[in-house]
């Protein structure tokens, strides 16, 4: 083992300084830091110049030292070592001292070290243990303070090194004597060794060991001290000739500087002059501003400074410092002054200049010029005329145009960045003379502390809070401030950096990025660092309130001075003053208020007590004799829950006192809660490997902490049994199977362990068994109803609604339900659950944002409710002036996003409850709607996109729309609800749904109308589906396909994917006859039983293709004719520009994930409304979730060109793989995701891009999708490479979907998280590159080669499948 790992193994916090072969083990510390903590520091000369005063109690190793350096605290030892053992024991020692005598100890250990170390195995135990001398207390009366702090430190070394020696049986001494005959003894201070006689290599250098160099120097004629230094005298000479004052010997001193020889040191030690300097003057160590690391993660900032339209300095950005200069905000602060003097210099000899009477012509006008625009962007073309007209100048011109040269003709915005991590902060004092200057500066300064609300936050608050300088700052009045989050508010926080720099005098902008010290990858309280763990803590910090987004700006008027962005406090504060302001209104000086009303309410309220104290009694006498139960539960996706309720409901049924709790409620009085109940019964699900869920793990961590022998008594007479909830499907190796339902099978020895006794057997539920987790709870059930006495009692048990939405459609009027008094309820944020079924048909889920869930939640406060807004748009053709709209009402009433689905519309995300009305109402006005996007009816319709066959597509496009026109629901509730509609005739006049009825559809329905070759709508994938036969030109007729569905259940295999059928070929004339006959069909006979088989696709495998096709040729009152011939070749987009057969242009733009936004990557959102503002065409969604801008005219081709440069939006050159992708919304916002889709598969996506790109793969197209669940909105089902998520982190793997879109894919394997996914893929990857015949597709290939079996139909989806 090296000497640095033996080092950084030693006990304690390691840290380490940018040295070359620093362990990995060890925390980087970038220089000019100070030390976070006490620790141990491995550094070397360089870079220990740059550490400030370290805390006490710190180890510091200055390694590859050359000289010692002067020691800045003032209880300080300085050890030197000169072999790696001897280094090594140094280190103990030095840990023992800084320890038990608070000592700052610097070891300074040569570059010449060698040989092997022997370790001390238990060195924590030696660190604990006593010494065998008392160290020194207080201070003796005879001597001053630093005498008596140097003996107290000589005294513990000397007991420490005693106690070391007994373990290792290795003396260690203040010097080495090397004793010869001699009449002059050398002291040699110098980290290397030298050679002479009679020579004292120094180890305890500081504190100087006086009496044993007095003994030492007693018997000879002169002492040479020889240490580095090129001064006038050195400090270890000082100190020695201290020590022997009173000797007669003379004390002389050698200096040794850089690049001496042993043969001039030993010339020098044999000279007599009193002092000696040899070698060249040492050079000031070396700080190169490469050594500085920043962290990556504040390029999410740093990068929005650097798009500053005005020049930027960054006045300590380490890449622009020159060597030894410092990041220290104070350092650029004093750097700020000396620019903002040089330019106000600049700025008054121009003025001086303007105004001299021998001023030439020229130089006067090119000086006016520039001073009336010296503030604005451009002044430094007028700066350049200037220099052009002052030729020759001498005299104030000359020193004018010296300054101009050094960029001052152009203002620049001054930054100085404050981080934690290389460019701590300023302290009190120094921010004060900053922004009390008055300097036109501006500082940004990083946060990077999870709120209190977090999980993962540590339990101790941080001392310093960055934010708390908003509150300085703003009290000074004539700053600007502004608290910025970019993972809450990306434009927000462009705004505040531009306005920060416009404002004429200094700024300060907090900036929120948690974690932003560590690397994406590293562990922040048992989570990976990351975009997305920043994305859910930015979050939960800024909907908590704790960290408010504002900006305050002295130079505009008073009352916009102060705006706040936070979204969710200022919900709160506007409802809270609407409601003073109603208050205010209502509240009258002298309330009138009837006697008969106020006698009538009291008479009221005491009856109501009395029936309430009555039933309070009947069940206290009714429970006196039952059995106790308590049922606590851990659940993340719901069902341990739902399992615990109904537990609870039926055990009251059984005259059971059972009462509920979540498993963490009890964690702070785990032994009072179970030994207060006589029965007690836990039912948890599994999370990851054996993990608890969310809601479980604070009562796992407090187990190991009880008092074992308290919680025992306290449990005597406790009864406890553990149900445990998993999937056996998930491991399916064998060495993995520890892993299934392993929390429940760890938690019920471990509770019995805890002194409760069994109340019934271990229950194990298995989502792979035929009837899921029931064939494992019923035999649990009854078990449990034995131990409590109860089996013997008759309940007729209600049965399990199984129809609930079937009865809700039938009871909801028509859809309307009660969603007009859910929406007026502004008690809470969400509605009825009834309600939140229908609403999905006027094209509305209510969701909450899962990133917050727990927080809020343990803030006693209501999940984050708000809505997805989904856009009914056949065929998804919308014009700029309704993008533009759609633009607006994401800004006013979402989440300043949407996304581009797969079904070729709009979705707004984020819209609160009091905003959806208004956006309804504005998607309306802008002559689209919601209505049937989602819900059991017919969703909207898709047709593919062919820009250069414009005709063709104009066609399709016509079919598509008179399908979901046909198709749409009757009901008037839409209109009513959302529009503010009366009904028409009142009561009278009831609604009729003809093709629907009162219970619409079993399930959603979708249709799409594709054009071959292209299969970019994925037609077999739908319901129904339409398949233009193009012959001549023109569109003679669809091909139907029937049965195609996506929506899978984990684990059960009676669910599949499915692709459609081929019925036969129709007419142009009957598409909707078709379209309306296969529909009722499935009306007809769905499974309205259970919703989990409910799809067309059940169907038809139900019913036989065949018996299918002839019920729908009955309804239509004619046959299908035969199906035409047809070819598909991709189920991509094709990407760039275009001509149609119209003259007409069309670009295809690559959108992410259908995701239009601005963030640090690009700015979608605002270039395509840019281009929205001029564009005279329309602009086409893809099925892949990507945009064209479809019908540009040659003559505005320029323009629109320029635009999209402008905006990135004509950058396709992306990887073929990346083009290729695609994936669901899943979290924060989707209530069914189990996993990331969209936020996290892109990062993916740059991982698997470099596999292909290793393997000369780069540009070859590789469909492959994600989704967060197996509900598939992303069509993961048919992908040549799909993952389905499972759980956070987690995903089912499929392989061998076709690029065609006509082949499903095969399950390869049931669970995989990142590393597992990449080291799967790379060999295979490999393969493909090397095996494959030409052209061949890698879902082709892997069918080919048998890695997985292929997929024939829908219902051999499992067969063959490792899961």
């Amino acid at each position: 083992m090296s000497l640095l790992d033996a080092l950084s193994k030693l006990p304690g916090k390691c840290y380490a300084h940018p040295i070359s072969s620093a362990p990995s083990s060890a925390s980087k510390l970038n220089p000019y830091l100070p030390l976070p903590s006490a620790g141990n520091l491995l550094t070397n000369a360089a870079f220990l110049s740059t550490l400030p005063t370290p805390p006490a109690g710190t180890l510091i190793n200055v390694l590859a030292a050359d000289a010692l350096a002067t020691l800045r605290s003032e209880k300080a030892v300085a050890l030197i070592s000169r072999t790696a053992q001897e280094a090594y024991d140094h280190a103990l020692l030095g840990l023992r001292l800084a320890q038990d005598e608070k000592a700052v100890v610097y070891h300074y250990i040569s570059s010449e070290v060698e040989g092997a170390i022997e370790e001390v195995k238990d060195v924590q135990g030696w660190l604990d243990s006593a010494l065998g001398s008392p160290n020194l207390n207080g201070h003796c009366d005879c001597v001053d303070a630093d005498t008596a702090i140097a003996q107290a430190l000589l005294k513990a070394y000397n007991a420490a090194s005693l106690s070391l020696l007994k373990l290792t049986r290795r003396a260690q001494r203040p010097f080495t004597d090397h004793h010869c005959e001699s009449s002059r003894l050398v002291i040699n201070y110098l980290p290397s060794s030298i050679s002479a006689d009679n020579v004292l290599d120094v180890s305890l250098a500081t504190p100087a060991p006086r009496d044993k160099l007095r003994h030492a120097a007693e018997s000879v004629n002169e002492v040479i001290v020889v240490e580095a230094g090129s001064g006038k005298y050195g400090t270890a000479w000082a100190s020695v000739v201290d020590a022997l004052d009173g000797l007669a010997a003379p004390v002389r001193s050698i200096l040794v500087g850089a690049n001496a020889s042993s043969a001039e040191i030993t010339g020098a030690i044999s000279a007599t002059a009193l002092v000696t300097r040899i070698g060249a003057a040492l050079a000031a160590p070396t700080v190169l501003p490469t050594s500085i690391t920043v962290p990556t993660p504040e390029t999410t900032y740093t990068n929005l400074l650097h798009a500053s339209p005005a020049p930027l300095d960054i006045l300590n950005d380490p890449t622009k410092l020159s060597a030894n200069e410092s990041t220290s905000p104070l350092y650029a602060f004093g750097k700020a002054i000396a620019l903002r003097r040089e330019r106000g210099l600049l700025v008054e000899l121009a003025k001086k200049v303007l105004k001299a009477p021998n001023t030439r012509p020229e130089v006067h006008e090119a000086l006016a010029q520039w001073l009336l625009v010296r503030n604005e962007p451009g002044s430094g073309e007028a700066g350049k005329k200037i220099e052009a007209a002052l030729t020759g100048a001498t005299g104030d011109e000359a020193e004018l145009l010296e300054l101009g040269c050094k960029g001052h003709w152009e203002k620049s915005a001054l930054w100085i960045v404050i981080s934690n991590s290389w460019a701590h902060d300023l302290a009190s004092s120094g921010l004060h003379h900053a922004l009390a200057s008055g300097l036109d500066i501006n500082l940004l300064v990083y946060e990077t502390a999870p709120s209190p609300f977090s999980p993962l936050a540590p339990k101790q608050t941080p001392k310093e809070r960055k934010k708390d300088l908003a509150l300085y700052a703003l009290n000074m009045g004539d700053v600007y401030v502004s608290s910025v989050a970019v993972y809450a508010d990306y434009a927000g926080v462009i705004d505040a950096m531009r306005e920060a720099e416009a404002y004429e005098g200094p700024g300060l902008v907090l900036a929120y990025l948690p974690w932003g010290e560590k690397e994406d990858g590293e562990d922040v309280g048992g989570e990976k660092a990351g975009p997305l763990e920043r994305l859910r803590e930015t979050k939960r910090a800024v909907s908590g309130g704790w960290w408010p987004m504002f900006r305050w700006n002295p130079s505009l008027p008073d009352h916009k001075k102060f705006s706040l962005q936070s979204p969710r406090i200022k919900q709160a504060l506007s409802e809270f003053l609407d409601r003073q302001t109603h208050l205010s209104q209502l509240t009258l000086a002298t309330p009138a208020i009837d006697r008969s009303i106020n006698s009538s309410a009291g008479t009221d309220i005491i009856a109501a007590r009395k029936e309430k104290a009555r039933r309070a009694y009947d069940a206290l006498v009714n429970s006196l004799d039952s059995p106790g139960l308590l049922v606590l539960y851990a659940s993340d996706g719901g069902n341990a829950e739902k399992v615990a309720k109904r537990l609870v409901a039926r055990a009251k049924m059984r005259g059971v006192a059972a009462t509920i709790r979540v498993l963490d409620e009890i964690a702070q009085t785990i032994p009072e809660s179970l030994g207060a109940e006589k029965n007690v019964v836990v039912i948890t699900s599994t999370a990851g490997q054996g993990e608890a869920p969310q809601n479980g793990r604070k009562f796992l961590k407090a187990l190991p902490k009880l008092d074992l022998a308290r919680t025992k008594e306290k449990l005597a007479e406790t009864k406890l049994t553990v149900f445990g909830m998993g999937d056996s499907n998930y491991w399916p190796r064998k060495e993995d199977y520890i892993y299934y339902n392993k929390l429940a099978k760890d938690l019920f020895p471990k509770l019995l362990a805890l002194g409760a006794r069994e109340l019934a057997p271990l229950g194990l539920g298995d989502d792979s068994d035929p009837d899921g987790y029931e064939t494992g709870y019923k035999p649990f059930q009854a078990s449990l109803w034995r131990a409590l006495g109860v089996d013997s009692v008759e309940v007729v048990e209600a049965q399990e609604e199984t129809v609930a939405n079937e009865h809700i459609k039938i009871a909801s009027a028509y859809l309307r339900g009660t969603i007009l008094e859910g929406l007026a309820d502004q008690s809470t944020g969400a509605i009825g659950a009834s309600d939140a079924q229908l609403t999905k048909f006027h094209g509305t889920y209510m969701q909450d944002d899962r990133d917050l869930r727990e927080s809020l939640k343990a803030q006693g406060l209501e999940p984050a409710y708000s809505f997805m807004i989904r856009v009914r748009m056949p065929g998804g053709v919308c014009t700029p002036k309704q993008w533009l709209a759609l633009d607006a009402i994401a800004d006013e009433h979402g989440n300043s996003t949407f996304k581009l689905t797969t079904r070729q519309t709009f979705q707004f995300h984020g819209v609160v409850k009091k905003n959806l009305k208004p956006a309804m109402q504005d998607i309306n006005k802008s002559l689209l709607d919601t209505i049937a996007a989602c819900g059991d009816v017919n969703r909207n319709v898709q047709c593919s996109v062919n820009p250069h066959l414009s005709h063709i597509h104009h066609t399709v496009y016509d079919f598509a729309k008179a399908i979901s026109d046909h198709l749409l629901p009757s009901t008037s509730a839409y209109h009513e609800i959302w529009l503010d509609q009366k009904k028409v005739g009142g009561e009278a006049v009831q609604d009729l749904e003809p093709l629907y009825g009162t219970t619409y559809l079993p399930r959603k329905f979708k249709i799409a109308v594709a054009v071959p070759p292209d299969n970019a709508v994925d037609v077999f994938t739908n319901d129904l589906g339409f398949i233009a036969i193009v012959e001549n030109d023109q569109v003679v007729g669809y091909n139907v396909t029937v049965g195609g569905g996506m929506g899978v259940t984990h684990s059960n295999k009676k669910t599949y994917p499915r692709l459609g059928d081929v019925l036969g070929f129709v007419r142009p004339e009957d598409g909707r006859l078709a379209a309306e006959k296969v529909m009722l069909t499935q009306r007809d006979n769905g499974n309205r039983q259970d919703r989990k088989n409910a799809r067309l696709k059940y169907t038809v495998d139900r019913m036989g293709v065949e018996n299918f096709k002839a019920e729908v040729e009955r309804r239509m009152g004619k046959p299908f004719e035969p199906a035409r011939r047809f070819t598909f070749e991709s189920n991509l987009d094709t990407y760039g520009w275009v001509q149609g057969r119209d003259g007409k242009w069309h670009f295809t733009m690559f959108i992410e994930n259908g995701r239009v936004e601005d963030n640090s990557r690009h700015q979608f959102k605002t270039g395509l409304c840019e281009i929205a503002k001029v564009h005279k065409g329309d602009f086409r969604l893809t099925a892949n979730q990507h945009c064209i801008l479809s019908g540009v005219a040659s003559e505005d081709l320029p323009e629109i060109k320029r635009l999209l440069a402008k905006w990135g939006l004509d950058n396709i050159n992306h990887s073929s793989l990346r083009l290729s992708s695609s994936s669901c919304v899943a979290l924060p916002t989707c209530g069914l995701a189990m996993a990331e889709a969209e936020r996290y598969f892109p990062l993916l996506v740059d991982k698997v891009e470099a596999i292909m790109e290793e393997n000369g793969l780069a540009k070859d197209a590789l469909v492959m999708r994600m989704t967060g669940c197996p509900n598939g909105c992303a069509r993961p089902w048919n992908a040549e490479i799909a993952f389905v998520g499972k759980a956070p982190g987690s995903y089912m793997m499929m392989l061998g979907g076709s690029h065609k879109g006509d082949r499903l894919s095969k399950p390869w394997k049931s669970q995989v998280t990142e590393p597992e996914i990449l080291e799967l893929l790379r060999p295979l990857i490999k393969r493909w590159a090397t095996e494959r015949e030409d052209g061949e597709h890698f879902g082709d290939w892997v069918i080919r080669n048998k890695i997985v079996g292929e997929t024939t139909h829908g219902t051999n989806f499992w067969e063959g499948a490792d899961v």
